[in-house]
């Protein structure tokens, strides 16, 4: 099995209203990649991604870009050991 990571993401800017969410659960689902993405009461996206590294990285990558209606200013980002999620959802 492939070395698996997690990332847990914060991403501010113009991200709520633009699909960020849907296509967020799109790019997670299509490399693989298990977790959740939400909107927080502050305007930011969370969101939790965990697979294999390479994936993964490719994820918080794709976060600094986003979906294209979003303005994505920040994106910070915190590794560390997955945790057992299973599938990606949106969770409101």
């Amino acid at each position: 099995m492939a070395d698996r990571t997690r990332a847990h993401v914060f991403v501010s800017g113009r991200v709520q209203g633009v699909f960020y969410r849907a296509n967020t659960r799109e790019n997670a689902r299509e490399r693989g990649v298990d977790g959740w993405v939400k909107n927080l009461e502050d305007g930011r996206v969370e969101a939790v991604f965990e697979g294999p590294t390479e994936a993964v990285e490719a994820m918080v990558e794709w976060c600094h870009t986003g979906s294209p209606a979003a303005d994505v200013e920040d994106v910070e980002v915190e590794y560390g050991d997955p945790q057992g999620e299973d599938e990606f959802s949106i969770r409101r």
